[in-house]
């Protein structure tokens, strides 16, 4: 095995995580966002306000794309076992 091929088996892991912890990320993000305007515009400062709304928006997005994030898991995860016979010559 190359160097060239480990860099693009590493190449795709690395895109495969980001393909699926984006939308997660991004929920936590908005809802992040929103808080903290709403907690700028009412004067409440309390630190831990961010924390439940974060937590549920997350649980909700691995509720509604869990299916999906474990198939796209198991697609690539049957590609690199089909590529261990390519990788031991």
């Amino acid at each position: 095995m190359s160097i060239g091929e480990v860099t693009t088996l590493l190449r795709q892991g690395v895109i495969q995580v980001l393909i699926i912890a984006g939308p997660l990320l991004m929920a936590a993000l908005v809802v992040g966002l929103v808080v903290a305007i709403l907690q700028a515009t009412t004067s409440i400062q309390e630190q831990t306000l961010t924390f439940v709304p974060k937590i549920v928006a997350i649980l909700g997005m691995l509720a509604f794309l869990g299916g999906w994030m474990m198939s796209s898991l198991g697609e690539f995860t049957v590609q690199l076992f089909q590529r261990i016979p390519d990788m031991a010559r």
